[in-house]
Order: structure tokens, then sequence, then C-alpha cells
């Protein structure tokens, strides 16, 4: 059979190559109609990767939407894909800069003062080479998973991070790192940014949100529950006349397992037989690119250790975590995890009476408000906007301070032309 594995290994790589050539074609097409006005720009957004990993970008939409009301924003997209994604959802000016080449000519056009980074892609390390601007690692979302702690922080000159339990959570591994000067905390700007409109009609239901995450590529990241927990919670809710289930799975699901990736599948196929059986159920599978209505309007939230956790804790409405049934995942337990509410794989079937538990146990309400405060600190609407807008324009008053202070002796210019 391994001839057959090798042709479906083939003909994947020429479905990928052949879109992405199209991708290539249709985003040169779209920003050719749009040239940008030189010196535009004061923050970039710089994202090297496809439209696979389009969620890292998708949840900063509408934050770097009201930021650019006063610092004019672009993204700075290396990958074909996830330009197109990018020109076609965000709403955002986009530099589709694929070759080191285009991405010095393009920065050499622009007045670009601050770069946010979303993710560790090791392509990042193409855009620091830039001195004369901050490099501000704003992350994807915020969790205890080990990639929180991870020594790349100090690549940058300042990680914009959620608040307090980050703070710690890097003290306790970052060597020699200022966090007073370098982390600086803002909240959750993407909270006062919910988006999308509930496809329900909401009534008497208990609405359920179940969020796994993907399978992960390694032991230490096993925190995926679909197939230890999802089937048989989702049965549990699907069969029950007082609950509606919204299911989000991570968009990588089953990419390295396939069992995973089939267990999916039945959950899915699942809520279609569920709401032919019973309209008026509702249940929901939630693929589409809006995070937030998901977050707001769940009673509770099941989710696994994943930046779910602390998109939800966010919000300030019960949740309950998966525990990994896998022994080699590592949990962090310092922080909200040492203290949360958790779904073990044997009680999943009994998710009903866990759920009611976590809405209605006191204890479990006032325990929630504190970690709600620790992670995020003010959640008041638009209080995490005004700490984002703050963090920027004291790093722009930065730049004019440095920028006067030391000469630009051209740089950049300098190695454009060495490298052309």
């Amino acid at each position: 059979m391994g001839w057959a594995s090798d042709l479906r290994a083939a003909s994947g790589l020429l479905r990928k190559a052949l879109d992405n050539r199209r991708a290539v074609q249709q985003v040169r097409r779209r920003l050719a109609a749009n040239p940008h006005p030189t010196g535009r720009y004061q923050v970039a957004v710089y994202f090297a990767d496809g439209a696979v990993n389009m969620y890292q970008m998708r949840q900063w939409y509408k934050p770097l939407a009201e930021l650019a009301e006063t610092w004019p924003v672009v993204v700075l997209s290396r990958v074909a894909t996830g330009a197109r994604a990018l020109v076609e959802e965000s709403g955002l000016p986009v530099a589709f800069v694929p070759t080191v080449r285009d991405l010095e000519r393009y920065v050499a056009t622009q007045d670009i003062r601050v770069v946010l980074y979303v993710n560790q892609n090791t392509r990042n390390f193409q855009m620091f080479r830039y001195g004369r601007r901050w490099h501000v690692f704003i992350n994807h979302g915020e969790s205890d998973k080990m990639y929180m702690t991870t020594n790349q922080f100090k690549a940058y000159d300042y990680a914009l991070i959620a608040g307090d339990a980050a703070r710690e959570r890097l003290s306790r591994v970052l060597w020699d790192y200022d966090l007073d000067t370098r982390a600086i905390p803002i909240g959750r700007p993407q909270a006062d940014h919910y988006s999308g409109a509930l496809p329900y009609t909401p009534d008497d239901r208990t609405v359920v949100l179940y969020a796994p995450t993907w399978e992960g590529d390694r032991p230490s990241a096993l925190y995926g529950s679909i197939v230890s927990h999802g089937e048989a919670l989702a049965a549990t809710l699907l069969a029950s006349p007082r609950h509606r289930l919204i299911y989000r799975p991570h968009p990588r699901s089953g990419v390295v397992d396939a069992q995973y990736g089939a267990a999916n599948a039945r959950i899915i196929a699942a809520i279609a037989a569920a709401n032919a059986a019973d309209p008026a159920a509702q249940h929901v599978f939630d693929d589409g690119p809006d995070l937030g209505w998901q977050l707001a309007s769940a009673d509770v939230a099941i989710v696994d250790i994943s930046a779910m956790v602390y998109d939800r804790l966010a919000a300030d409405r019960p949740l309950m975590i998966t525990r990994p049934a896998h022994p080699a995942a590592l949990v962090d337990t310092h922080g909200y995890l040492s203290a949360c509410d958790w779904l073990d794989a044997d009680a999943a079937a009994d998710v009903i009476a866990q759920t009611d538990r976590v809405l209605d146990d006191p204890e479990a309400i006032s325990r929630l408000a504190y970690w709600v405060e620790h992670y995020f600190g003010d959640t008041s609407p638009g209080a995490p906007t005004a700490r984002f807008h703050a963090a920027i324009h004291g790093l722009m008053d930065e730049w004019e301070t440095w920028n006067a202070r030391v000469p630009d002796e051209g740089e950049d210019e300098a190695e454009l032309d060495a490298d052309a």
C-alpha cells in the first residue's frame, strides 16, 4: 500500500501548489488595483503563515481596525494563501511580500515604527533585522501552555501580555528578562469586539459551548479531547431536550491523527442528525471565522487546555476544562489550572450533572471571578482596548525619543542595496 500513500501525498502537494499559484495571482491582481501611498503606515502586523493559521489573525481584525483610526496599520503577509484570506476578510490594508527582497522594498516605502507579531514563526527572524523600530509580540491568545513561556519572548523588544498571571508565568521561566520594562499588560482587547450573530433563536435551553483544540504534534502538547471526551459529551447533550450544543473544533483537528479527524467528523454528523430529528434543538456546528458570539452567549463552556480557556475567562462566564487523557501532556498547575473545574474523560457522559454544578455552585462562581481579574485585570467594556491603545501610544512616544537621540544613517537602505 506504500505506492497508494505516496500517490495521495503527491496529489496533495500538487493541489497545494496549484492553490498557492492561484492565490498569488488573485492577491497581486487585487492589490494592484489599490496601491498603498508612500509613508502612510506606522504600525505593521507581520504574518508569515498561510490560510491554515488564519485563526491567529482573525481575532485581531477589529482591535487593529480601531487602532488604525489613530495609527495607520498594514499587514505584511508572506504567504499567498494567508494574504488572500487577509485581503478577503480583514478589512485591513495588506502588503504581499513573499520574498525578502519584496519585504525590503515595501518597508523602504513606509514609516513603520512598531511591528506586531501574532505567533513565533521562524520567518519572523527575517523582519527582526530592522532596527529603528519596536518589534512587539502580541500573540494570538492567552494560555498556560508551554508556548507562553518560550525563551523566544526575548527576541522581541516588548511583549503585550494579558495581566498578572502572564507576568508570573514568565517570571518563573525566563532568566534575566526585565518584565517591568518589556512586558506590558493590556488585558484582552478582543473581548471588546465580539463578532458574529447568533445562529439560533434563544429559548430556555441551556447552551453549552464545546470548543476542543487539535490533537497536538508531540506528547507534551496532547491536549485535544475529541476522542477521549468529545463523542461521549456530545451524545449526552444532543440527546437532552433542555440543552443546546455549540461545537467549535480547532481548524487543525485531524491534521496529524486520522482517528481524531474521524471522531470530529462523527460529532459533526451527529449534530446534523439531531437537528433533523428535532429542528427546535438548533444545535450548532461552528467553523466560521467569527469568534465572540460563542463566548458571550453560551451558559457554560467546555474547552481543552488552549487559548480558548482564557478567551472564555475574559468573557467572565462559567467554564470547565477537559483533563488531558494522555499522561505525557504537560499541565501548568501554577495558574488557573490549579483551581479550575476539570472534566475527566470518565465523567464526560455525565456532562449534564457536571455543568449544572458549575452553573449553580457559589464557590465555583466566586473562584471564577478571582481568576478573571488575575488574568485580565479590568474586563469592563472598553477597558482592555484603552490599555492596548495606551501601550501603542507609549511605544510611539518612545520611538520619537530614540529617533531624535540616534541619527538615522540609512542602515536599511544599505542592506537593501547589498541584497538586491
